[in-house]
């Protein structure tokens, strides 16, 4: 197991440095400048959008609703783990190169979340199915990229990412309660506990998942939101109770992110492992340019393509710049003494740096949220994973149920599998799926600039809830296939909305 994962480890690494890092970075710069730095520009816009975005859905799924199962899959294992592994391989500079991710990333998910809703298609009890496949197939007219992009997703989603996340559970759970016994004879090692925790993610996951995609929209409505902000409201206190250090850590990121020389003292660092490590959590953590996130966003019952784009960025900002960064914050704040402690690894660094902080009470509550936060992201990448199966079998009853199990399977084994090799191969499936993505985004980006252009041109006409219609649309560049966004479906969303 350990050869395993040495080896994809080093292909991720090759991955990471040689194609990943340069082709996210790049697609989010020519989107950044095409859409003159939407993110900026239309960071108040992003804001309101969210707080009045729970209505309108009328039996289907809400703007909010969609943004909270991306939130859920994008605040998650990400933030606590994927920075406690950045922090260890990388050094502070890692935070830097998240920072560089998400911030070109947030056009990147605008473009994303635009094109799903401009694509996406209505399923028979009303409700929207889209995402990469979808305006791969419909705005590139390329099935055979559609279908591939799909396949990645259905394995990437279905399996790797889910397991990957029933992973941080066990491990978490198992820093909290102990080991549980020694290993149980013909079991392959395994511990009582071990197994407690694999039944548990068993149950809880097949609870919600069978139930299917409105069942997860339900849960992660509240769960991810709440969660999110148990965690903030952690951090921030530990931030705020260490105030007077806030520049010397920001210093200390900023010069390790151009170092060449890794750092003492328990950390990674270097040009090289602080670029690595930093993109490749900054991806895993806000999925920006991934294409995961587009497959919730065109779920949404909304009345313009712009208003997800917008929702769909402002995730990227909270799960990176807020969550990621205040996490680092706390992991350098704690110092050398939990760094270098005993069993201080990627699944218990920052729950050691928070009991290091404000005692070891949290050690319970942190296996909890930690428990809470894989879980909704277990479930919403099982949504991604059934809107790419719908899109390859056409929604057949059979396949929509493979997933379903497939999903609670993969998450039961998940929490039995060796953690190298789990983080190892879900960057280099999310590698394949971002590369496959940005092709396509570069290709429709003037679909979504289009969609951004009549949205401010209403806005600029003082119109309080914009419309796309896209018949004769003078902004996008040619017929939208499909009746979603006529003049009738678009009616009837101002309708709803109202």
């Amino acid at each position: 197991m350990d050869a395993l994962a040495a080896d994809l480890q080093a292909v991720a690494d090759w991955v990471t440095l040689h194609v990943t890092m340069w082709v996210l970075i790049g697609t989010g710069l020519v989107l950044t400048v095409r859409t003159r730095v939407v993110q900026v520009r239309h960071l108040g816009s992003m804001l309101r959008q969210v707080l009045g975005s729970r209505s309108g859905a009328h039996g289907g799924i809400s703007s909010f609703q969609a943004f909270a199962i991306s939130l859920a899959a994008r605040v998650g294992v990400g933030n606590i783990f994927g920075v406690a592994a950045a922090l260890l391989l990388g050094g502070p500079g890692a935070v830097f190169w998240m920072w560089v991710v998400a911030l070109v990333g947030m056009a990147t998910a605008f473009f994303e979340a635009t094109l799903a809703q401009l694509f996406k298609v209505r399923d028979p009890d009303g409700s929207f199915r889209g995402g990469p496949a979808f305006y791969m197939a419909r705005g590139m007219r390329n099935r055979v990229l559609a279908g591939v992009y799909a396949v990645i997703t259905v394995v990437t989603c279905g399996f790797v990412i889910t397991s990957v996340q029933s992973n941080a559970i066990a491990g978490t759970l198992l820093s909290a309660v102990g080991p549980g016994g020694s290993a149980l004879p013909g079991l392959g090692g395994l511990s009582a506990a071990q197994l407690v925790i694999a039944a548990l993610v068993l149950v809880f996951t097949a609870m919600v998942v069978l139930g299917g995609v409105r069942a997860v929209a339900r849960v992660t409505e509240w769960m991810a939101p709440v969660m999110a902000l148990v965690y903030i409201v952690m951090v921030l206190i530990i931030c705020l109770a260490n105030l007077g250090q806030f520049f010397t850590v920001i210093g200390e990121i900023i010069t390790s992110a151009f170092s060449p020389r890794p750092l003492v003292g328990g950390l990674g660092g270097g040009i090289l492992a602080a670029v690595i490590n930093g993109t490749r959590r900054g991806l895993f953590s806000n999925e920006a340019g991934q294409g995961t996130a587009p497959n919730a966003a065109a779920t949404a019952t909304v009345t313009h393509p712009v208003h997800q784009g917008l929702i769909q960025s402002l995730g990227v900002f909270i799960d990176t710049i807020v969550v990621c960064t205040a996490t680092a914050f706390v992991i350098l704040i704690a110092g050398p003494q939990v760094w270098e402690a005993p069993g201080a690894d990627p699944s218990s660094l920052t729950t050691m740096a928070v009991a290091h902080e404000l005692g070891a009470w949290t050690v319970l509550p942190m296996a909890v949220l930690v428990f809470v936060l894989a879980y909704s992201s277990i479930i919403a990448a099982y949504v991604y994973s059934d809107t790419n199966m719908s899109f390859l079998t056409g929604g057949r009853r059979w396949a929509t149920w493979a997933v379903r199990l497939l999903s609670v399977l993969s998450a039961t084994v998940g929490a039995l599998l060796s953690l190298e090799v789990v983080w190892n191969a879900v960057d280099i499936a999310m590698a394949v799926m971002t590369v496959t993505n940005l092709v396509a985004l570069l290709a429709l980006s003037g679909w979504g600039l289009g969609a951004l252009r009549d949205w401010e041109a209403q806005k600029r006409a003082g119109v309080a809830v914009p419309v796309l219609v896209a018949r004769d649309n003078p902004y996008l560049p040619g017929p939208l296939p499909g009746d979603v966004w006529d003049e009738a479906s678009a009616d009837d969303a101002a309708q709803h909305s109202r």
